[in-house]
């Protein structure tokens, strides 16, 4: 793997990565064996950026009113208060 590659990108980097792929496979223009090796590369871009979005999700903390009306942190769980999901 060369030295670039082992080096871990931004969420930011490899989404700016990620859009250049897509405008380059939607021109058409590179031989379908460059095709292919992008869009190995772009498959492997979404798969490091869920993983970086599904971890910062667990970051994330919900704010609540404790009984004495200060602040509580709590665990968030993804479900939004009022829609019942």
């Amino acid at each position: 793997m060369a030295k670039a590659a082992k080096a871990a990108k931004s969420f930011e980097e490899n989404i700016a990565r990620l859009e250049e792929i897509v405008g380059a496979l939607e021109k058409g223009d590179a031989q379908l064996a460059d095709s292919l090796k992008l869009f190995e590369e772009g498959t492997a871009l979404v798969g490091a950026c869920g993983k970086m979005l599904d971890e910062a999700e667990q970051q994330v903390v919900k704010l609540s009113k404790g009984a004495d009306g200060s602040p509580v942190e709590s665990p968030f769980t993804g479900e939004v208060e009022g829609n019942g999901r």
